[in-house]
């Protein structure tokens, strides 16, 4: 099913690309590739009309990113103060930013940081002894096109931006244990001799049910032994022929609720409470299960812990005593404005990024984080509160962007 899914996706990303209108590199049909931009001498794009030329480029060696443009008429530089310039960038979603210019040295330079991604619509104006200049390119960045279908298909989901709550936890190692608070021992009222006995280790009973017959030393009337609760015959201590004496004849555990005995060292003694939320799972795998810690215990063992119980409800029957379990205790929690899924995090040139959804189209989106606790991630900066982002199995959109070339060409 996954191979179906993922030829699906590349046929229709294919179809996709093979109008170049929507193209997620750097350039569509309507303007050059990356390798067929004209260049100037400092690198940037050449954008001629006529006699008139100018050079744009964003210029980031050791400062933020901004624009840096030069003009020449007729092949020769023209001062800075000659020319004016704005440019504007309409982003994918609608944003539009307007940046002047001013001049600098032998150069124009923007008056505004050009914001990551690098990804937008340029429309540049330029006025020389009052003749104006207009260019408009596109400049795409990690952005590409999946149609709904497609993305339904492959599993993508998404979600939107917004606060969440962290959860600090610590990680606690320990063992399943039977609850002894459901566990009853069953034994004789009076002693007698034991005439038949009805149940055997491992057998289920339900309250009330026949676990033996007794026939009492004093009346030698037959006497019923039964059941005080429903559960599972754990120990048996009952032959016919037998005297039962005042010794214990049977357990009866409930299996549908055991203790998860977790192992707290010194380190953590501190941070650990009664009342914390738990979310334990087997050492070996499968679902996982939520309680709290009831009670934490006085002393410490042998090796320097002490033991902190969690009663868990185990009527699916995958937590049997004995089981080796690995236990998330929460011990703080902080809310935050805005986060995002840990599980839509990629790396992307040098960032950290997840990919913003609008419409059919997907574009990189580079973050600011702070502090990743469990499955939500803090984001300081990089995307808006309410956008909708890739949460679930974005590496085919990083997957795709990455086979088209989208490119960091300015």
């Amino acid at each position: 099913m996954k191979k179906l899914l993922m030829l699906l996706l590349v046929s229709a990303l294919a179809a996709c690309n093979s109008d170049q209108s929507a193209v997620p590199a750097a350039e569509s049909d309507h303007v050059e590739t990356a390798d067929q931009i004209a260049k100037g001498p400092h690198g940037g794009r050449l954008l001629v009309d006529g006699a008139f030329a100018l050079e744009l480029a964003i210029f980031e060696s050791g400062v933020e990113p901004e624009f840096h443009a030069w003009a020449t008429q007729d092949g020769k530089p023209l001062a800075p103060s000659e020319v004016t310039l704005g440019v504007e960038l309409k982003r994918l979603g609608g944003r539009v930013d307007a940046i002047g210019f001013a001049p600098q040295a032998e150069y124009l330079r923007g008056d505004a940081v050009v914001v990551e991604p690098h990804s937008f619509d340029v429309t540049v104006r330029a006025t020389k002894a009052g003749v104006e200049h207009q260019w408009t390119y596109e400049n795409h960045e990690g952005r590409v096109q999946i149609p709904a279908e497609v993305a339904a298909a492959s599993g993508l989901k998404t979600e939107a931006a917004g606060p969440a709550t962290l959860s600090e936890t610590v990680t606690l190692y320990g063992q399943i244990a039977t609850n002894t608070e459901h566990q009853r021992e069953v034994a004789a009222r009076f002693p007698g001799l034991i005439r038949s006995v009805r149940a055997s280790i491992g057998d289920t009973v339900k309250a009330g049910q026949t676990l033996a017959v007794i026939e009492s030393n004093q009346s030698l009337e037959p006497v019923t032994l039964s059941a005080p609760m429903a559960g599972v015959i754990t120990a048996r201590d009952a032959n016919p022929g037998e005297q039962s004496g005042d010794k214990m004849l049977f357990t009866i555990t409930d299996p549908a609720s055991v203790w998860a005995e977790l192992s707290v060292f010194p380190r953590d003694r501190a941070k650990v409470k009664p009342g914390a939320a738990v979310t334990i799972r087997a050492a070996d795998g499968g679902d996982a299960v939520s309680g709290t810690i009831s009670r934490i215990a006085l002393v410490a063992g042998g090796n320097q812990a002490v033991t902190a119980r969690v009663v868990i409800d185990n009527r699916s029957g995958a937590f049997p005593p004995g089981t080796f379990v690995t236990a998330s205790v929460e011990i703080g929690s902080r809310a935050v404005p805005l986060a995002v899924k840990a599980s839509a995090l990629q790396a992307f040139r040098d960032f950290t990024v997840v990919f913003e959804q609008v419409g059919d189209e997907y574009e990189v989106r580079m973050l600011q984080l702070g502090q990743q606790q469990g499955d939500w991630v803090e984001v300081l900066d990089g995307i808006s509160a309410g956008a909708q982002y890739v949460s679930a199995n974005s590496y085919l959109i990083k997957a795709d962007i990455e086979k088209s070339g989208a490119s960091h060409d300015h």
